[in-house]
């Protein structure tokens, strides 16, 4: 059975500081009544102004080359210039992108992936112009790098939108340089906003039905005002090509982070120090706590400033400085507008009391820096989750790779008619039951007994879980008994 494969790729072919010039003005037209919702009778007017502040990015970096060279003298040496090497063996490559002037003086915006390996930069106009770009900052995580380049005069430019007043069937249009065809317009509306792909901490993604290709990556999308409303950065596509699945970063974390690449070279996030899973409705209620969301500590991570605020395991996050969260994207994208140094409050519930905690923010690491056998119970298949349950001896912990200092009581099964079914999974490690420890099944099935008699509660159950690297976490489930 032949199967194709749905991937998400990165478009490269293989607002900013007030300091900024102003000089020449802005392509875009902020002040003009534009209907976004209506389409136009043609896009040629405000395709036309906008073109000049749109650039082609092309950069070359020198790799060694996977293919043996040939030697001198050898009847193949002539393939060695074929393949693209040079004497020493090594080869360039080239790839194109999209990019956009946000000031006079020179600033450039367009994607990280477009020039993250890049030995050289070059941009050119829509006039013709070509120009040697130097990297002022880049961010991986958002996908966003800045460019600059220095001209006789003042460049034409552009301004970015902001994004939260962007709705879902406004007219956007996309100009960038798919598969090296500079210049080309594509027009479509927004499909949709708060996209998440899982590219990242900070995904939050304008999805647009305007066709997009590789090599559009970097390049703007904008509303009918001439205002870049995104920066298009990766399509979702079975073949490579557009299928009108196309994602932009946010014109407004485009402002921030730009901003702070032209200032520092780099960003520099505020950071809290743990891992947390989202609360649902059921969950909250087994914290006896009011609210349909937030999040729960599931990692504190040493000497964080969670850490070092006490926070703990099991903390149900319900709001930051009074305003709710409403889940793991809501929680980091409020602590990125935060400041770093800065007291924050946390409203948490924890035992099932509700209490503030006062967290002072610091800077997120830089990411590329750097006892007697229990003994051995029956299983427990007879209980009111539908789960069999295990103690933790040596046999289970080889069987499920836990190690030595984890200690509870293992699931080796889940009945699919059991309270228990798509909230437990076989190989967790229950730790606690309504945040009372345990250690042997015995007190599994005692917390479960006592917790029959509110049926209205649901149950509240941590688990150690094993990730896909291997590595295990805690994760918090509901059980809700009155099944």
């Amino acid at each position: 059975m032949n199967r194709t494969a749905v991937a998400v790729f990165a478009l490269m072919a293989c607002m900013a500081p007030t300091a900024l010039a102003q000089a020449g003005g802005s392509l875009s037209r902020p002040g003009a009544p534009v209907d976004a919702k209506t389409a136009p009778q043609s896009f040629s007017a405000l395709s036309k102004r906008l073109m000049p502040a749109v650039v082609n990015i092309s950069t070359s970096q020198v790799v060694a080359s996977r293919l043996p060279t040939f030697p001198e003298g050898s009847p193949a040496e002539r393939f060695n210039e074929y393949f693209g090497r040079n004497d020493d063996g090594f080869q360039r490559q080239g790839s194109l992108g999209s990019g956009f002037v946000i000031s006079a003086d020179g600033y450039i915006v367009t994607n990280n992936h477009v020039i993250e390996k890049a030995d050289t930069i070059e941009v050119t106009f829509s006039d013709g112009r070509t120009m040697d770009a130097k990297i002022i900052g880049r961010d991986r995580d958002s996908d966003i790098a800045v460019l600059k380049v220095t001209a006789r005069g003042a460049l034409p430019f552009v301004d970015l939108a902001d994004s939260d007043r962007a709705e879902v069937g406004d007219w956007v249009i996309a100009i960038g340089n798919p598969l090296g065809f500079g210049g080309s317009v594509s027009a479509g509306i927004i499909s949709a906003t708060g996209r998440d792909l899982n590219t990242g901490r900070s995904d939050n993604f304008i999805q647009t039905d305007a066709a997009i290709n590789q090599g559009n990556s970097g390049g703007p999308l904008f509303n009918l005002n001439g205002q870049v409303v995104g920066v298009n950065t990766a399509i979702i596509s079975q073949s490579g090509g557009s299928i009108g699945l196309g994602f932009s970063v946010p014109s407004n974390t485009v402002k921030r982070i730009s901003a702070q690449l032209i200032k520092d070279g780099r960003v520099n996030r505020p950071w809290l120090g743990v891992n947390v899973q989202d609360a649902d409705e059921s969950l909250i209620k087994a914290y006896k706590a009011k609210g349909s969301a937030g999040t729960i500590v599931t990692r504190v991570t040493d000497a964080s400033p969670a850490a070092k605020a006490k926070l703990e395991v099991g903390d149900l996050i319900l709001s930051i400085d009074g305003r709710a969260v409403a889940g793991v994207r809501d929680m980091t994208r409020q602590l990125s507008e935060k400041p770093i140094g800065k007291a924050i409050t946390l409203s948490i519930v924890r035992d099932g009391r509700a209490r503030d905690v006062a967290v002072t923010l610091g800077e997120l690491p830089d990411e590329d820096e750097p006892a007697t056998a229990a003994p051995s119970e029956a299983v427990g298949m007879s209980n009111d989750l539908g789960a069999d349950l295990v103690a933790l001896d040596d046999d289970v912990r080889r069987r499920f790779g836990a190690p030595r200092d984890m200690n509870g009581v293992a699931v080796t099964g889940v009945s699919t008619r059991g309270r228990a079914y798509n909230k437990l999974r076989k190989g967790d490690v229950i730790v606690e039951v309504n945040f009372q420890s345990v250690s042997a099944v015995a007190d599994v099935i005692k917390r479960l007994d006592t917790a029959m008699q509110t049926p209205n509660q649901p149950i509240l159950i941590r688990v150690k879980r094993r990730g896909e690297t291997g590595g295990w976490f805690d994760q918090f489930v509901s059980v809700d008994i009155k099944k």
